[in-house]
Formats: structure tokens, C-alpha cells, sequence
């Protein structure tokens, strides 16, 4: 498993998300993040920007200490990333303070074991995950089950760490 670096959105990108995903889930399409039960750790919409295969505790401290305010960031277009097994996103449009925070996470947790390429802040694609493992047979229906809704501001209103040898997820910065 990872552990990773999350930033979440406000309660209104949270459900649409969410709404996204009863969409996708209603198509019966495999891989399609759900709601949780109660005994279950919490999956919710976020943006991850900064992934290892364990990041160490003093980095929460250090996440902690970051002069975190929210700020707003715009959800566009449905992408695909991979083609054997598809994980279709929507794709968080890329600003300076995205840009940025992501580059303070990142060198936050370089040193740690196990970050894949795909985080360098050279080489990393933001966006929200909507479902993974899509068959490639099904890849347009996912599409056109959310394609038709139009791109939408969110608040980034906090940072989270997801454990996932633990399952858990926990505040280091702002709200929730």
C-alpha cells in the first residue's frame, strides 16, 4: 500500500463529486469510488499531490507548520489516464497556487521511500479520481455519464494524510 498527501474540497465540490460517482455507479460501471459504510475509512473527493510508500511521521509535523489558507481551484474536463486499466478523472485545472502547493508538499516528502515519478511537480497531473479499472469496452459510456456536466470552482479547504497500510485518513491543515 501508499501513504499520500491529500488536498480536500469544500462540501459543495464534495457532492457533486459525489454525485458524479452515484452517476457512474447508477451506469453500473466497475471500479466506481462508492460511500463508504460505517466501518469503513472515509473515501472522499481530494486532490492527491504527493504519494510514498511511507512517508514518515515528522512530515505531519511539517505539514502542520505550513501557512495553510483555502484557496479556490477549477474542476474541468473528464480525462482517462492508462489504457489497460482505465481510471477516469476529471482534471483540476492547473494555477500557480495549485502549482504551488503541490511543489511545498512534494519537497515536504521527496525524501521518503517510494515516490513514484508521476509526483515530481515537473511531471504531475492534477485531478479528482471518479473511478478506476474502467473496461475499455465501457470507456464511453463512463464518459457521457459525466461529461455533461460543465466545469465548477472549488474551495481547497484542507490538507489530509491517507495511511494505507493503517485505512486511515486524518486532518494536518485546515478543515476537515
Amino acid at each position: 500500500m501508499v501513504q499520500s498527501v491529500e488536498l480536500v474540497l469544500d462540501d459543495t465540490a464534495e457532492e457533486h463529486i459525489r454525485e458524479q460517482w452515484a452517476l457512474l455507479a447508477a451506469a453500473g460501471l466497475p471500479g466506481v469510488i462508492r460511500r463508504p459504510a460505517a466501518d469503513d475509512p472515509p473515501k472522499r473527493p481530494h486532490i492527491t499531490v504527493a504519494v510514498a510508500k511511507q512517508i514518515w511521521p515528522r512530515i505531519d509535523h511539517d505539514l502542520e507548520k505550513l501557512p495553510f489558507h483555502p484557496f479556490p481551484v477549477r474542476l474541468g474536463g473528464v480525462l482517462v489516464f492508462g489504457a489497460r486499466r482505465p481510471i477516469l478523472v476529471r482534471m483540476v485545472v492547473p494555477t500557480e497556487q495549485l502549482l504551488t502547493w503541490q511543489r511545498r508538499v512534494y519537497a515536504l516528502v521527496a525524501p521518503c521511500p517510494g515516490v513514484p515519478a508521476n509526483m515530481h511537480p515537473d511531471q504531475w497531473t492534477p485531478h479528482v479520481t471518479l473511478a478506476r479499472r474502467v473496461p475499455p469496452p465501457q470507456l464511453g459510456e463512463a464518459v457521457l455519464a459525466v461529461a455533461s456536466d460543465r466545469d465548477f470552482t472549488a474551495t481547497v479547504v484542507g490538507i489530509r494524510r491517507w495511511d494505507g497500510d493503517e485505512r486511515r485518513a486524518w486532518p494536518v491543515a485546515g478543515g476537515r
